[in-house]
């Protein structure tokens, strides 16, 4: 499952400073979806997400079982 975060081709900042106090930490909970044209809360499910160019070539990391 994917998540939402600002690897994602369509998410950036949101474009007011005051709806979460991003840009001034990195403990904003709100990205801006450009495909749905609304604030998405980062870290939620997303079955969107596209990665960008510089993602796109990561490995993803597998969860270890115990």
């Amino acid at each position: 499952m994917d998540f939402c975060d600002l690897e994602c081709r369509y998410a950036e900042f949101p474009r007011e400073d005051a709806l979460d106090g991003s840009r001034s930490c990195r403990t904003f909970a709100a990205l801006y979806c450009r495909k749905k044209k609304s604030y998405v809360h980062k870290n939620a499910p997303c079955r969107d997400k596209k990665a960008t160019e510089r993602s796109e070539g990561k490995p993803g990391r597998k969860a270890s079982r115990i």
